[in-house]
């Protein structure tokens, strides 16, 4: 089987453990070079930022060291036995911003991978080379070589004690994130330079080639969205002839992981299976969707595409690769 899968960061990270796992794959690892199963990664690249001359990519590189061993498993982001010293002498510089924090062994990454864009590698090029450390099991591939970051117009925070500063300010989607951890309200998001980008070839040609596409428990705005934004992604999601089956990162009208509803709110959608689902939309109505996974107890109808309840916590790697394999049933598929 040939899996295809349209994730972001921590979330999609470890659903993609769990779509390892389904395949007999180990969650952590590298592939026998002889089984019969294989796993591409679209991945979101509107996280993707420019921090202290170094380009960071948070999404692909969660997804990297998660499934390559190296990750800090408690946080779900960042480099386990991290160390903190580079970001310790950068805030004695006074040298902002201060609020993103990269650590000494992350540093050498966001090294290595800014030194090869600046010698004309493309990303896609880039984190393969990246990957032949970590040893994946998964082909990570960027939704795009070019440069697409995802910027958020918001209540600007200094608006309230200075009536000269403009009410609404547009900022990265990193800094609305971690530093004023989502509070200030959202009106709408930009995928700043998607309109000039292309999807990569080949994430195309993952896409058709496939026997099923998922789309991962994801935050569907700037992690699924994004890379749906992206000229040619939805186009290889419409003509491709496997099932596109996506799983909800919404139980109980609230997010798994994050704040995903304030992203969503921001364009007028529900914070529920539902809601997400129809957002998406039913491959049978002009939109993504074959199949919509939601979790046990929620209920959602999804014009043009086929749900189906199930556990959706990803509690540990057995419940992740039951989640996996229920998509997979919904596609009419099963693995030997």
């Amino acid at each position: 089987m040939k899996v295809t899968v349209l994730v972001g960061g921590v979330g999609g990270a470890r659903f993609l453990q769990g779509v390892k796992a389904a395949l007999g794959l180990p969650p952590v690892g590298p592939a026998p070079e002889d089984h019969p199963h294989s796993v591409d990664a679209v991945v979101n690249i509107g996280d993707d930022i420019w921090l202290h001359g170094l380009r960071v990519c948070p999404d692909l590189d969660t997804c990297m060291y998660t499934l390559g061993g190296g990750i800090d498993v408690e946080k779900g982001w960042g480099r386990a036995g991290e160390t903190w010293s580079v970001k310790a002498e950068l805030e004695a510089y006074g040298a902002d911003p201060t609020w993103f924090g990269l650590g000494d062994r992350d540093v050498a990454t966001h090294l290595v991978r800014t030194r090869m864009l600046r010698a004309g590698y493309p990303l896609s090029q880039v984190t393969e080379a990246l990957c032949h450390r970590w040893q994946p099991g998964v082909r990570l591939l960027p939704a795009s070589d070019d440069r697409v970051e995802t910027h958020v117009v918001i209540d600007n925070p200094d608006s309230a004690a200075d009536e000269d500063v403009a009410p609404q300010v547009a900022i990265h989607f990193q800094e609305w994130w971690i530093k004023h951890r989502a509070a200030p309200k959202a009106h709408r998001f930009a995928s700043i330079g998607a309109d000039q980008a292309g999807i990569l070839p080949d994430a195309r040609a993952s896409i058709a080639g496939a026997d099923v596409v998922l789309v991962g428990p994801s935050n569907p705005v700037v992690s699924i969205g994004t890379v749906v934004s992206i000229p040619g992604v939805a186009q290889a999601l419409a003509a491709t002839p496997a099932p596109v089956v996506g799983l909800s990162p919404i139980v109980g009208g609230r997010p798994v992981r994050g704040m995903a509803d304030a992203c969503l709110t921001a364009l007028g959608v529900e914070t529920s299976a539902e809601g997400v689902g129809r957002h998406y939309g039913g491959r049978g109505e002009g939109g993504l969707l074959d199949g919509w996974l939601v979790h046990t107890g929620d209920t959602a109808t999804v014009p043009g595409a086929t749900v189906r309840e199930v556990p959706l916590l990803m509690t540990d790697h057995d419940a992740t690769a039951a989640m996996a394999r229920a998509a997979f049933e919904l596609a009419g598929l099963s693995v030997d």
